[in-house]
């Protein structure tokens, strides 16, 4: 009798993560069926399996708007990501061994800041960055978006490292010591290897911001040849006139690909990221 409740609450369980799970899904599964539907039956036809199928959405959606393709936009995107990818792991890696390894004066305090920095709301920041990108002359060009990542200026992606590192046996710091290695050559040669599945964590969710990123995009970039697949699909939209559904849901669909494919590539060393530093004190 025991075993059969128990049975019943596993069952129920699983039921409900799957009916909330396919909830959840719904609008994903609703974009990806209304791209392979003709652009007028997408809000006429309320059902969600199409009753006319057509591939016509893809291959529109990727000639792009005003005679300029939609793989630039994908090229421009990709860019970006893999320039904020390196500028994170490399310089928020930095300031985590110090924080986590090194001893210097006011650390406690520099560390208590950083965290603080986390709770201040983006909106915060953007007028006085906005004002110093554009006395630098940067604005409608990618360096916005790019340089603050190389000077260790996310600080979530810091702290993570940290919790990471604080983790790892001090004795190895003490014995590469004896062997005459400095800080930076136990940087390279010890906490990186060690701290690859947080590094990874960091480069995932670095790319995953970046990639779905669109209020910055809009800010600095004005000319449409640099604009970012977010901001591409926004030229679907036409508030005078009529909006291209079809192709726009379609360029969505493709836009999903490129982080579903990291994702599940790196799937293995971004779960242990996250435990591991979750774990960690």
């Amino acid at each position: 009798m025991v075993s059969t409740i128990k049975n019943y609450r596993i069952l129920l369980k699983h039921l409900l993560i799957i009916f909330f799970g396919a909830l959840m899904l719904y609008p994903v599964i609703w974009m990806i069926m209304s791209s392979l539907k003709p652009s007028q039956l997408i809000f006429s036809d309320l059902s969600l399996w199409p009753s006319q199928f057509t591939l016509s959405n893809f291959a529109d959606g990727w000639k792009g708007i005003a005679g300029r393709g939609f793989g630039i936009y994908f090229w421009n995107s990709l860019i970006i990501c893999a320039f904020v990818i390196v500028g994170n792991v490399i310089s928020c890696s930095m300031a985590a061994f110090a924080f986590g390894r090194l001893d210097f004066s006011l650390k406690r305090l520099w560390f208590a800041l950083m965290l603080v920095t986390i709770m201040l709301p983006q909106h915060v920041r953007t007028i006085p960055q906005y004002i110093m990108f554009k006395g630098m002359d940067w604005l409608d060009s990618f360096l916005p978006l790019i340089s603050p990542k190389f000077l260790a200026t996310e600080a979530f992606f810091i702290f993570l490292l940290v919790q990471f590192i604080r983790g790892l046996p001090k004795e190895l710091d003490e014995s590469a010591r004896i062997d005459g290695c400095g800080p930076v050559q136990i940087y390279l040669r010890m906490i990186m290897p060690l701290a690859l599945p947080a590094l990874v964590t960091t480069a995932l969710f670095s790319f995953m911001w970046t990639w779905d990123d669109f209020f910055s995009q809009l800010l600095y970039l004005n000319n449409s040849a640099k604009y970012t697949v977010q901001l591409g699909l926004r030229l679907f939209m036409d508030s005078t006139g009529e909006s291209a559904w079809g192709p726009m849901f379609a360029m969505s669909v493709l836009s999903l690909v490129p982080s579903l494919i990291l994702f599940f590539s790196m799937q293995k060393y971004f779960v242990e990221g996250i435990a591991t530093t979750g774990i960690k004190g």
